[in-house]
């Protein structure tokens, strides 16, 4: 159990980190295409937020953390 919390922290690791980098669109003029891209970012993280909960309601967090990684 411990394993998956460790991997749920350095998913929320994962997410700041590359959020941080969005940072720099704050001071830039929202345009149309911009809007979409951000938008777009924001549903997948929400996605895979949704889909980690589901594996750590069933327990099997540190096997979907260990396919994501190998994947990407």
């Amino acid at each position: 159990m411990r394993a998956s919390y460790d991997a749920l922290v350095d998913l929320f690791a994962s997410f700041e980190n590359f959020l941080s980098g969005l940072s720099i669109y704050a001071g830039v003029p929202p345009t149309p295409a911009l809007t979409s891209v951000l938008v777009k970012i924001i549903v997948e993280l929400i996605s895979t937020l949704a889909l980690a909960t589901k594996q750590v309601k069933q327990g099997r967090f540190s096997k979907f953390v260990l396919v994501t990684t190998t994947v990407d």
